[in-house]
């Protein structure tokens, strides 16, 4: 009997662990921990979120994919705010923090780019294996009830702005604040896979 119950227990503990991503609808994971913005100050994502809700980036500072998607960071989060959305983006690299993934480095990365948002970091990690983030950026956009109604890219085409026909974000964005369905709610994430620390 005790061997079924042990044999039962590793299961659910296994299922848990590699759930995978967060699926739509869900509620926002660990939103009271406290994360370092690069401003110095303790944030979570409850004091981020606003009246219609939330968008986490998970995001870095060393990613090419990254870099070409930074002219539109800004105008995202410029959205958002208009749009009573609040906006974070949040470092998980743990594995590379001493090659260009440090708190120092986020501040620099953020400078150089003229960033007017909050960016923070995940120093465990533990957000990002909360929200089954697997790439940088990874985005999750949650409703004004804090449920997960969007997940995945920004748009089509990181590399060439200009040629973007499907603008995801954007119109998540847009309908979220409407209080209007999503036409497409999952994207497939683009980007550079996140570096966990080694246990």
């Amino acid at each position: 009997m005790k061997k079924t119950i042990n044999i039962l227990s590793i299961t659910l503990l296994l299922s848990t662990l590699f759930a995978g991503e967060l699926k739509l609808g869900s509620s926002i994971p660990l939103a009271e921990i406290k994360m370092m913005d690069i401003s110095g100050k303790l944030i979570s994502l409850n004091d981020v979120k606003m009246e219609n809700g939330l968008l986490v980036n998970f995001s870095c500072n060393t990613c090419p994919w990254v870099h070409a998607w930074q002219d539109r960071y800004n105008s995202l989060a410029e959205e958002s705010n208009k749009n009573k959305i609040g906006f974070i983006t949040v470092n998980p690299n743990t594995l590379i923090r001493d090659r260009g993934e440090g708190l120092s480095d986020m501040r620099e990365f953020a400078k150089k780019y003229d960033h007017d948002f909050l960016y923070a970091l995940d120093k465990e990690a533990k957000l990002a294996k909360a929200f089954g983030a697997t790439k940088t950026p990874h985005i999750y956009l949650f409703n004004g009830k804090g449920k997960l109604v969007y997940r995945g890219a920004i748009d089509d085409n990181a590399r060439k702005p200009k040629k973007v026909k499907n603008k995801y974000l954007f119109n998540a964005i847009k309908a979220v604040a409407k209080g209007k369905n999503i036409d497409l709610a999952e994207t497939k994430a683009l980007g550079c896979a996140i570096k966990f620390a080694k246990k």
